[in-house]
Parts: structure tokens; C-alpha cells; sequence
């Protein structure tokens, strides 16, 4: 497996593996944004063959409210169902959260998780240690909770 940073040519990779995945689609302007905008934080997990099997796509907070720290948010993150169990979503957060802290000086990093999402739970909360802070109710267009986590990145 390759991890490499994202490029504009990996869109249609990294759409086909949300789709395949994800209830939560985005356009592909959306995907072109956060590469063209954050171009250090988004990733793709390539086989031997060069398909993308996984991706994270991720972004700086913009709209900070005065006093509030610098910090990251992973937007999505998906790895296709046979190549699960390898490492590959905790290398992808690895790298991204890495590049939030040293070229965007991010001081932690934000996501949201499906309440029923166990095994990004699991991955989120006791591998890379991030912690719960808050619930948002009906966050989702399905109506399901989210978790509201955050990781920080000074420590």
C-alpha cells in the first residue's frame, strides 16, 4: 500500500470510495476544494495496481470565532471494506493530523462520527485518542447523532 498526498486527478478515486462506503456524498467541486484549498491535509491509500482504496479529506476551520485556536477538521475518511483491518485509516489520520500541526500550526483536530459508527469509534477514541465533546443531535441528513470529537495535537 502507497500513501500519498491527495491530487485533483484523485477525485473520481476518492468519490467512487466514498460512494462504495459512505452515506454522506459530496460533489466533486467539493472534493476540488478542500485539495486546491488545503493541499497538504488530504490523502489517498493506492493498491499495487495505483486504485485509490481509501481517503482522507480534510481542511482547516476557517471561520474562527476571536481567540480561538488554529485547528484541523477531518471531513471524511473511507477505506474500501477489503482492505479494511490493515492500518491504512489510522496511517491516513496519522499523516493528515501531522500536516494540520506542522505546516498549518493547527492546535487540535475536530471530526464527527455516527453514535452507531463502533468501529471508527474504536479507531477515533482508544487508538488515536481522541475525546468525546459533545453529541449533536440529528446531526446527520438521516437523522442519527453524531459524536463531536477532538484531538489534541500540542501534546
Amino acid at each position: 500500500m502507497n500513501i500519498r498526498l491527495a491530487r485533483v486527478q484523485d477525485q473520481q478515486g476518492m468519490q467512487a470510495c466514498n460512494l462504495q462506503n459512505l452515506p454522506e456524498n459530496y460533489t466533486m467541486k467539493y472534493y476540488l476544494y478542500h485539495i486546491a484549498t488545503w493541499p497538504a491535509l488530504s490523502y489517498v491509500a493506492e493498491d499495487s495496481k495505483g486504485r485509490i482504496v481509501g481517503y482522507i479529506l480534510a481542511k482547516m476551520e476557517e471561520d474562527l470565532a476571536e481567540g480561538e485556536a488554529p485547528h484541523g477538521h477531518v471531513t471524511s475518511i473511507s477505506v474500501l471494506r477489503s482492505y479494511r483491518r490493515l492500518g491504512l485509516a489510522k496511517k491516513l489520520m496519522i499523516q493528515s493530523q501531522d500536516a494540520m500541526a506542522t505546516v498549518y500550526k493547527a492546535q487540535y483536530v475536530s471530526l464527527h462520527v455516527r453514535k452507531s459508527n463502533r468501529a471508527a469509534l474504536g479507531l477515533y477514541k482508544d487508538t488515536l485518542g481522541f475525546e468525546m465533546k459533545k453529541i449533536e443531535s440529528k446531526y446527520y441528513a438521516d437523522g442519527e447523532d453524531a459524536y463531536a470529537m477532538n484531538l489534541d495535537l500540542t501534546a
